[in-house]
């Protein structure tokens, strides 16, 4: 039910969009929604950046062995498309991100280890979906080119992080406030490398993590999950 909430308040904002189109400006060929662009953003994302929890392994039920969360360093490729609507500051994103060199002790789906296979991990390539709400902050209209700024309102479907999951892949709720430049622009260059954007990404994922007291296995997680995470993403426009 509460990944359920971003598809209501999508629908509460295609209303308003609808109900403010007729005073907003349209862009030629634009109705409602406006024609979208594609990038691909390759992305180091660092998790567990603060509130770093705890866990335990458990012998015979008693906590042994408590550890402290690591900051944890991701490689993502992104494909994103995203849809301008008539609204100026409002838009919407759509997202495919996969973790090429991500790895992991055994296959979710298999139930095979990587012991047992005669590998030191399991490739965990698993393909993540976002669906984002954009409100934009500040525009590089209104800074000169310097600076871009909104905050995200994302539907993440992923695989399941919580012991009470029913299914391999949940919907989670994640807020995002992204800042932005374009250095290439600022140097005076013309064409597509113009378009190219260095990105800063502060997530706090809101749902679908572990709370304190999960138990997965042996471990205990003494903590809720850290939300907090940080992404550097380099935005290479593809179309048009």
């Amino acid at each position: 039910m509460r990944g359920s909430a971003l598809y209501v308040l999508a629908l509460v904002v295609a209303a308003v969009t609808t109900a403010d189109s007729a005073t907003a400006q349209e862009p030629a060929g634009c109705r409602i929604l406006c024609a979208p662009d594609l990038a691909i953003e390759p992305t180091f994302s660092f998790e567990n950046i603060a509130g770093r929890h705890r866990t335990a392994t458990l012998q015979g039920g008693i906590p042994m062995d408590t550890a402290r969360a690591e900051v944890e360093a991701v490689f993502e490729i992104i494909v994103a498309m995203g849809i301008p609507t008539q609204v100026p500051w409002l838009g919407l994103t759509l997202e495919v991100i996969w973790a090429p060199f991500a790895g992991t002790d055994s296959n979710v789906f298999t139930g095979r280890t990587a012991g047992e296979l005669g590998r030191s991990e399991i490739r965990d390539n698993a393909v993540e979906i976002e669906g984002e709400i954009n409100v934009a902050l500040v525009t590089f209209e209104q800074t000169g080119g310097w600076l871009d700024a909104h905050f995200d309102i994302v539907d993440q479907f992923s695989p399941a992080e919580t012991p009470g999951a029913r299914g391999t892949y949940t919907h989670k709720l994640d807020l995002e406030l992204d800042f932005a430049t374009a250095p290439f622009a600022r140097m005076g260059m013309r064409g597509w490398i113009a378009d190219v954007e260095l990105e800063g990404s502060l997530d706090y994922m809101v749902t679908g993590i572990p709370d304190a007291g999960d138990r997965f296995g042996d471990e205990l997680f003494l903590d809720d999950a850290s939300p907090w995470s940080f992404s550097v993403v380099l935005v290479l426009p593809l179309a048009p």
